[in-house]
């Protein structure tokens, strides 16, 4: 079994959740809960890791802090195709196995969504991500990490050279997260040029039609299908030279095997740890803009903290846009001044924060 490393800040547990009589096997990492129990997303999917879920169970304790929350960070990880027709028995055996896990809020993720949450609450009265008829504020409806995302691109935008009027923006997975993220920028005046999803990509310079690449979607459906562009593969979302690229699908998928074809001048980081840490020097290397995930796509875990704190949908996207418009607006103040990587930047803050919490526990 491979080596846990542990730091400063932890991890405090780790969990392997197995049922041999149905198959199912399941992680969940709580990372630190200095500034109170922690809150993360369920994934599932059949190739996440041990690894996988102690990476974005760190990602979250840093968002958390960062963004003010009073939460640590968590992570889930059920090993199973998110389509699978025991959908909501494995969510209902995963949530009776983290009862008395009292430390943990489980949330939507990557192959959950508020119906998989709806199953967890009824199990244990503990989730975030809710729908609306049981008290939620519906994130992926709504569109919080997205909305986010766009806040993130007004002031990261001038520090990358960028008018985000007229920007040309690309975004790697058209889901959830990609769809909303098109809308909200597109609001803000920026073109949508390119997508992707698991069929492909699709690509055209005087623009996509979001609103018809969204209808396209929700008919299970692939972007490759919009008529009004040019279809490319997979991996060539990567190497388009546009203003803005949103990699907002699953983790690294920027590495050092394809970083020196990356063309985009800032790079917002829509899903969970989608840059390695070598690649993101690279990107600084290059002149090219990252900002961090838990800095960017913290939309959607704000908006998950003001519904377990009983705020309104009004009160969450205030929250959404205040704290991401200074979070990344400290970050980029701090990483100029001081020369240092966008993400050094912001893990020294949101660490710093989580340290002085822990002074006044019995860590």
């Amino acid at each position: 079994m491979d080596k846990i490393q542990h730091d400063e800040l932890g991890p405090e547990k780790i969990l392997e959740l197995h049922s041999a009589k149905n198959g199912i096997t399941a992680v969940v990492v709580i990372d630190n809960t200095a500034l109170g129990p922690s809150i993360g997303g369920v994934r599932v999917s059949p190739s996440v890791t041990r690894q996988e879920v102690i990476r974005l169970a760190r990602a979250m304790t840093l968002k958390n802090s960062i963004a003010g929350l009073p939460h640590g960070g968590g992570k889930g990880g059920i090993i199973a195709e998110p389509n699978d027709p025991r959908k909501e028995f494995y969510f209902r055996f995963f949530a009776r196995q983290i009862k008395h896990l009292y430390e943990y809020i489980p949330g939507p993720d990557m192959g959950s969504n508020e119906e998989a949450m709806a199953w967890v609450y009824d199990e244990i009265q503990r989730a975030v991500g809710l729908p609306e008829e049981l008290g939620g504020i519906p994130l992926d409806k709504l569109g919080a990490t997205g909305f986010g995302l766009s806040v993130c691109a007004e002031v990261a935008a001038p520090y990358a050279g960028i008018e985000l009027r007229g920007a040309r923006v690309s975004i790697q997975g058209f889901g959830s997260v990609g769809r909303a993220a098109a809308r909200f920028l597109a609001e803000k005046g920026a073109i949508l040029v390119a997508a992707s999803d698991t069929g492909g990509t699709i690509c055209n310079p005087d623009g996509l039609d979001y609103r018809e690449l969204i209808k396209i979607k929700e008919s299970s459906g692939s972007v490759v299908e919009y008529k009004k562009g040019s279809v490319r593969g997979l991996e060539d979302i990567f190497s388009l030279d546009t203003d803005i690229f949103i990699p907002a699908a699953i983790p690294d998928v920027i590495h050092m095997g394809n970083v020196a074809e990356v063309k985009a001048g800032l790079i917002l980081q829509g899903a969970n740890i989608p840059v390695t840490q070598e690649a993101e020097e690279a990107l600084q290397k290059k002149g090219i803009l990252s900002i961090p995930d838990f800095i960017a796509n913290a939309g959607g875990v704000i908006m998950a903290a003001m519904e377990y704190k009983k705020k309104t949908e009004k009160d969450a996207f205030d929250a959404i846009a205040a704290r991401i418009k200074d979070n990344t607006r400290l970050i980029l103040e701090k990483s100029t001044n001081e020369k240092i990587l966008p993400r050094q930047a912001a893990v020294e803050i949101a660490k710093d924060r989580v340290l002085k919490a822990m002074r006044y526990r019995e860590y």
